[in-house]
């Protein structure tokens, strides 16, 4: 082997070397990572950021200068010091406890019962001796170092021990303490690097050459330490001698100053810069990866950098707090650097073309890119839709044209009308067609020169699109929702054939989309992928391709690479089958899912040019993408229930880190609400939550971005609640859950049931008494009843008899008086017959009266005398008058009652008148009962009626009768 062939060989295991370390740890040296950046205004705290730590249950932890600010992935938490002074340091052990230091203040956060972080001092322990709490200063780090927790000032050193604290004094003026692969390295101003162990301090020897500057950082390195100092650079400290690290790392140090750093995976350095941001190195002092404000941080100066669980990166800067997606196979070229909207790449002698919506961009394309934007082509300011390499043509299509591009310029406009892309023609290697906005064009390489050649005829639609290829028989273009098939002429001028197909199959309409796999031209609808048969003009499916896509979302877009690796598009979605060795393909679609949404739709852009370099066409740039770089950044998210709140108390959960605990609710607190956290750091805008109570709810929820859910008028039960996360890559989670319990109301607790039942047996046992008694009353009380009952009915029957015998002599007496009464009437009938048969005799006497007695004999007039004399007896005798009189005042006595009681003035004489009107008696009769004329019945009838208050057209009977 000669002496360059060694070289050689050298160089190759150096470059093997370095890619292996590279892919190994993650970090690119292409584009940037993605960067979050944190303001004050979002975490409410501070400016500086000076230390960062981490919990094991994946929650940040910032020394803020207004406090310790904690992160949990959704929200931020602020806690402060009892003087609200600065943090400075900080450190979380496995127990949970929060070491924090200030100036002249030290000591711990840790969850009380209800998960609230409460601060328990460790420096007034010493308040008795004046003499250590006076000028502790700044607690500038702090160690869990063996059994001990250090807390490191420049003048004392104090150590923590199972609750005991103890402290020592600086021999000189300690600088600040690193402890690396579990040893504890102290900068002594005048001694140099102490080693501490066991209580002890051991000098390290030949480190006091740089004891006038300061040491940020100290880094292993095999057998050797860096060691990174403020303004003198980066050292190697080996075989107890100091050295420059002469690398380009230390150049760049001395430039920008250094505030410490950290190790990511311990295969890489972080520097930190006072001036210019960080800087990403190897062990060789190689810079990777350089990001300052330029590249996306908020601050040029960092003050912390800290390496994730995920192996991704935190910066604490002095103004805001920066978060960089280091563990990942993809970064970016962003605003950064000149990038916009991107709808083509390609890479052509060693420089990288992007075609964008301002124009077309370059840039040296080597292993690093240098800190430098991209810079635009002269004479592309518009719209550039392609780049292409065709027939060793670089051409763009554009706005602008059909541009030929040489040497980073425009060499030539092939044709000033816009243009979508081109494509070379099979069977004429020296001719191209291009896309323009209205139709097709030819061009044809005459020499060396590339030149228009002509227009071809038949089409000039606009197309608007790039799905448009081209074999040996036919050009096919896609133009929603029609598939066009055209046969180009022989002269290239013309189409001669054009058939449109609406639909490639019977059982699916439309075209999803046209592609070039395997270097021959499939046709995609719903997945199912189809070939076109020239001899029989049929499509026909191939059921191998068309299976690679089973179970997939409706597809839009299909590009192979030069791989063979192929490309599919769904929903704004990317995905990719990746061909293997053996020739099989392998799904990976979860990588891609934080592209989702930030592709230019309808126009993807794939540009592989080979397994460690993708690139993919942003809305903001342009994605790099290494196949090489493992995946382990993709894990299963984990998520908890941050708090529990309920009416007058929160239990934040997510400070304990026991949460098996069953926490009893009083039934007045049964309006619950639970938050939600999750440690994810990338994308977290992408994060979604379900949930479910149980047995509250049988089904866990929808996905949802919200990180809160309420509860109200639970009833009295056990309850869990069961939360899962989703991250933008589509992996849940494992459920974390809470117990817990609302009791019931006072008069629904078991005590109160207790209460019940034994009230209710003894009010059973009362009711019983109070029955049995009543029972006992009531046989008393009915047999009284029954006694007072048999009383009453013998009383009412005694009564009833008595009743019924007065009723019996009642009826009697009516009868008697119904008797005498209608005698009464007989005796009336009877008396006015007697009236009349006086009025008789009266005639009768008056015509004997007329008889002249002298004229008769003596017999006769004997007899005659006789006679009259009998009349007159009789006449004179007949008491039938006085008789009439008593029976019709007996008969009319209640009417002559009412009648006096109504009318007082009324004489005697008017009641015999008003009795014989009411019984009906003519006036005539009335004049013989009274034995006046009917004149003076007349006037006797005038005056009563006047008494009676009558007018004259009112009836005398009728009136009287009404009485």
């Amino acid at each position: 082997m000669n002496f360059n062939t060694s070289i050689i060989y050298r160089l190759l295991f150096i470059f093997t070397i370095s890619l292996a370390i590279t892919a190994y740890s993650q970090v690119k040296t292409q584009g940037i990572p993605d960067i979050k950046n944190y303001k004050r205004t979002e975490y409410k705290g501070g400016t500086q950021n000076w230390d960062i730590d981490q919990d094991k249950n994946g929650n940040l932890y910032f020394a803020n200068n207004t406090g310790l600010l904690k992160f949990n992935g959704t929200s931020w938490h602020k806690y402060s010091l009892p003087d609200n002074s600065a943090i400075r340091s900080l450190k979380v052990d496995n127990s949970g406890r929060i070491y924090v230091g200030g100036n002249n203040e030290f000591g711990y956060f840790l969850s009380d019962q209800k998960g609230n972080l409460t601060y328990h001092s460790l420096s007034k322990l010493f308040n008795k001796n004046k003499k250590i709490t006076k000028n502790i200063n700044i607690i500038w780090k702090i160690h869990c170092f063996e059994d001990e927790v250090i807390f490191q000032a420049f003048s004392k050193v104090f150590f923590l021990k199972k609750n005991k604290l103890r402290y020592m004094e600086a021999k000189n003026r300690f600088q600040f303490s690193f402890l690396i692969n579990k040893k504890l390295y102290f900068q002594d101003k005048k001694l140099g690097l102490l080693n501490y162990s066991k209580g002890k301090f051991t000098r390290l020897k030949g480190t006091s050459a740089i004891n006038n500057s300061e040491i940020w950082a100290v880094f292993p390195a095999d057998s050797k330490l860096i060691l990174a100092t403020l303004e003198n650079g980066l050292f190697i400290y080996q075989n107890n001698t100091i050295r420059p690290w002469q690398t380009e790392a230390n150049e760049y140090i001395k430039k920008n100053s250094s505030l410490g750093g950290c190790m990511i995976k311990n295969k890489l350095l972080v520097f930190n810069t006072v001036l210019n941001g960080i800087i990403i190195t190897d062990f060789n002092g190689k810079i990777i990866q350089h990001l300052n404000r330029h590249k996306g941080l908020q601050n040029n100066t960092i003050l912390k950098s800290f390496e994730d669980n995920k192996n991704n990166l935190w910066l604490g800067l002095d103004n805001g707090i920066t978060f960089i997606t280091e563990n990942s196979p993809f970064t970016f070229f962003d605003y950064s650097y000149n990038m916009s909207t991107v709808y083509a790449s390609l890479v052509y002698k060693n420089t990288l073309y992007v075609a964008t919506n301002q124009g077309l961009f370059y840039h040296s394309w080597n292993d690093i890119f240098l800190d430098e934007p991209f810079k635009r082509i002269e004479g592309t300011i518009a719209q550039a839709w392609n780049i292409q390499l065709i027939n060793g043509q670089l051409l763009c299509a554009s706005n602008n044209g059909a541009l030929l591009i040489e040497n980073n310029r425009v060499a030539k406009i092939l044709d000033n009308k816009g243009y979508f892309g081109f494509l070379a023609i099979p069977d004429h290697p020296n001719s191209i067609i291009g896309e323009s906005y209205n139709g097709f064009s030819i061009f044809e390489k005459d020499g060396n020169n590339l030149v228009f050649k002509n227009s071809v005829a038949g089409f000039e639609e606009t197309t608007n699109t790039f799905e448009t290829l081209i074999d040996e028989n036919f050009l096919w273009l896609k133009k929603n929702p029609n598939l066009y098939q055209m046969k180009l002429s022989d002269d290239l001028k013309k189409f001669e054939e054009i058939k449109i197909h609406t639909k490639i199959n019977d059982t699916y309409t439309g075209i999803g989309s046209i592609q070039r796999l395997k270097n021959k031209i499939y046709f995609q609808t719903h997945n199912h992928f189809y070939r076109y048969s020239k001899e029989q003009e049929i499509f026909f499916e191939d059921k191998k391709i068309s299976l690679l896509f089973k179970n997939m979302p409706t597809l839009n877009t299909v590009i192979e690479d030069g791989d063979e690796n192929i490309w599919y598009c769904f929903n704004e979605t990317l995905g990719v089958l990746q061909k293997n060795k053996s020739g099989n393909y392998i799904k990976k679609q979860i990588p891609f899912s934080n592209l989702s949404g930030n592709l230019v739709n309808n126009y993807i852009s794939i540009n592989a040019v080979n397994p460690n370099n993708v690139f993919i066409g942003l809305t903001e740039g342009l994605a790099h993408y290494d196949f090489n770089i493992s995946n382990n950044f993709i894990t299963q998210p984990t998520v908890y229930i941050q708090s529990l709140s309920f009416p007058h108390d929160t239990i934040i959960t997510g400070n304990l880190f026991d949460n098996s605990k069953n926490y009893n609710l009083e039934y007045s607190s049964n309006h619950v609400k639970f938050t939600f956290s999750s440690p994810i750091y990338e994308n977290p805008q992408s994060t979604t939550y379900s949930y479910k109570l149980e047995p509250f709810e049988d089904n866990w929820s929808s996905w949802s971005s919200s990180s809160m859910k309420e509860y109200t008028n639970l009833k009295e039960g056990d309850y869990v609640m069961k939360v899962k996360v989703k991250n933008s890559y589509g992996l849940e989670s494992r459920p974390d859950q809470l117990f817990f319990t609302i009791s019931p109301p006072w008069y629904r607790h078991f005590l109160a049931y207790l209460f019940y039942i034994i009230l209710a047996v003894v009010a059973n046992y009362i009711i019983y008494n109070r029955i049995k008694l009543k029972i006992r009353k009531n046989k008393y009380y009915e047999t009284i009843e029954q006694r007072r009952l048999y009383l009453e009915k013998e009383s009412k029957i005694r009564k009833g008899q008595y009743e019924l015998e007065k009723e019996i002599e009642k009826l009697k007496n009516d009868n008697l008086q119904i008797q005498i009464l209608a005698k009464d009437k007989e005796l009336v009938t009877n008396s006015l017959q007697v009236v009349k048969k006086n009025k008789v005799l009266n005639g009768i006497l008056q015509k004997v009266k007329e008889i002249d007695i002298k004229a008769l004999d003596e017999p006769t007039k004997f007899q005659v005398t006789k006679l009259n004399k009998s009349i007159v007896k009789e006449v004179s005798n007949d008491k039938s008058w006085k008789s009439l009189e008593k029976h019709i005042k007996n008969v009319h006595f209640d009417f002559l009652k009412r009648l006096k009681e109504k009318y007082p003035t009324i004489s005697p004489r008017e009641l015999d008148l008003a009795t014989y009107l009411l019984m009906n008696m003519s006036t005539k009769e009335i004049a013989e009962i009274l034995n006046i004329s009917i004149g003076g019945v007349e006037l006797a009838r005038y005056r009563l009626r006047k008494k009676l208050g009558l007018n004259k057209k009112e009836n005398l009977i009728g009136f009287l009768m009404s009485i």
